[in-house]
């Protein structure tokens, strides 16, 4: 199967053209005249996952291998070590992420894994009324992520409304109307000012929060590739943070 095939199938899916100007969605590496033999479905590219790849495959994951112009390509950087044995083993890429984050992740992550509903949305970000204990609403989040630790700025003992936004979503701080944001890559800074502005926080991680994005898109593959009788592997990466407690390993 050409590669075009595919990717008009997911262009139609979650267009690519709804991505963010800083972004780089679309065919990263590869023609759309490539003969497709599988398929594989992944948060993100590590050699380990790239090791067990086929050639003549195609590979589709939500963040890009590639954000901005390479001035060289020494092989000595995350991106041209992967691009490398992309290249010699002829397999391609394509990347869904800002586009598939405002039509799909968010909402999926916050209906099918947390179990809220959603009242209103905005492009990334997604409100539901929760009507929980701060506490509560900690233990429960973590429950249903499986955050070995969680980190958080308390600012109510009761939560009416959530925001969510998978991924790392700070920087929308300005926009969320909302008793506790969730989200994931908060810093230091952000949790003081969330705190002055009396928004309650719940660290939900980068890699917790989007992995679900293999699953997301298999299901929304799954009529067109039993049609074409392909099949989407799904071979995540895996985090690359480790969690200690108490001197303990925690996976």
């Amino acid at each position: 199967m050409k590669l075009q095939e595919i990717y008009d199938i997911l262009n139609e899916i979650s267009p690519f053209e709804l991505q963010e100007k800083w972004d780089n969605a679309g065919l990263l590496v590869g023609s759309f005249e490539d003969e497709i033999k599988n398929i594989y479905i992944s948060i993100d590219l590590d050699e380990e996952l790239l090791s067990k790849v086929e050639k003549n495959s195609l590979i589709i994951t939500h963040h890009p291998l590639i954000f901005s112009g390479l001035k060289r390509v020494n092989f000595d950087t995350y991106s041209t070590k992967l691009l490398k044995e992309l290249i010699k083993k002829d397999i391609s890429l394509i990347s869904m992420h800002t586009n598939i984050d405002k039509t799909h992740l968010n909402r999926y992550v916050a209906e099918e894994i947390l179990g809220f509903k959603i009242e209103n949305s905005k492009e990334f970000i997604s409100y539901c009324d929760v009507n929980m204990s701060f506490n509560d609403l900690v233990k429960y989040v973590s429950s249903k992520l499986d955050l070995k630790t969680t980190n958080t700025v308390r600012c109510n003992d009761f939560i009416k409304k959530i925001a969510i936004v998978t991924g790392s979503g700070m920087s929308l701080i300005d926009e969320i109307k909302a008793d506790c944001f969730l989200t994931g890559d908060i810093k230091y800074h952000d949790a003081m000012e969330a705190k002055a502005r009396g928004l309650s926080l719940i660290d939900i991680r980068h890699y917790e929060s989007e992995r679900y994005f293999n699953t997301l898109l298999e299901g929304l593959l799954s009529e067109y590739l039993k049609k074409n009788k392909l099949k989407a592997i799904i071979t995540a990466s895996k985090n690359p943070f480790e969690f200690f407690i108490e001197g303990e390993t925690v996976e």
